[in-house]
């Protein structure tokens, strides 16, 4: 899966049209609907605002706007487009003037579909990885095992502090997981706490 860090635009005009996509981060449907209110803001005299959003690596939740458009000819190849290329937490907006010149159903799904598309090349992507959440406590002695541990894995280090006793929160690929934890789990007897924590995911730059 992929992802973007900043907003990309793309303009393409057809039959007197005006088509202006936007692509932009969105971690959460919050996210999403702000940016999208942000481009109603920007353009408050367009004929439509269409739309489709992706979140959530671990479990995609997605979403398609047709705003106004007949059904299925915005908001689905909006969307469509987000999932050929792998796109997550993401937001994907189409913005149309309208130019006078109708351009039919099947027109108007293949020029959605196209500024979407449009708009996915001008951006730069980066990989996205799905990962498990865990929290360690140890002693120091013990830093050469989590030492291993790093050099074995896929470790996302998330947060650390160093105080009496060490306590770790690391990221590993879902991928990973399993193995990872199985391996914490080999020498539980020299770790004062081993916990899963939830999910979350990293973006690889």
């Amino acid at each position: 899966m992929d992802t973007v860090t900043k907003t990309w635009h793309s303009d393409y005009r057809v039959k007197g049209s005006k088509f202006l996509g936007y692509l932009a981060p969105a971690t959460t449907l919050d996210e999403a609907e702000q940016f999208l209110n942000n481009i109603k803001a920007e353009h408050p005299t367009a004929t439509h605002h269409c739309y489709a959003y992706r979140i959530n690596p671990n479990e995609p939740d997605e979403f398609a706007s047709d705003d106004g458009e007949p059904g299925g000819t915005a908001g689905l190849p909006i969307l469509n487009s987000a999932k050929a290329y792998n796109l997550i937490n993401i937001v994907l907006i189409v913005v149309r003037y309208y130019g006078g010149t109708k351009l039919g159903k099947a027109g108007l799904i293949e020029t959605y579909g196209h500024t979407a598309e449009l708009t996915i090349k001008q951006a730069k992507l980066y990989k996205i990885l799905p990962v498990k959440t865990f929290k360690i406590v140890y002693d120091y002695p013990h830093q050469g095992l989590i030492d291993k541990l790093k050099h074995d894995f896929t470790w996302i280090e998330l947060d650390s502090s160093y105080l009496e006793k060490v306590t770790l929160k690391c990221g590993c690929p879902v991928s990973e997981a399993n193995r990872f934890l199985a391996a914490l789990k080999k020498s539980a007897h020299l770790f004062d706490d081993i916990d899963v924590t939830g999910e979350t995911f990293h973006i690889v730059k």
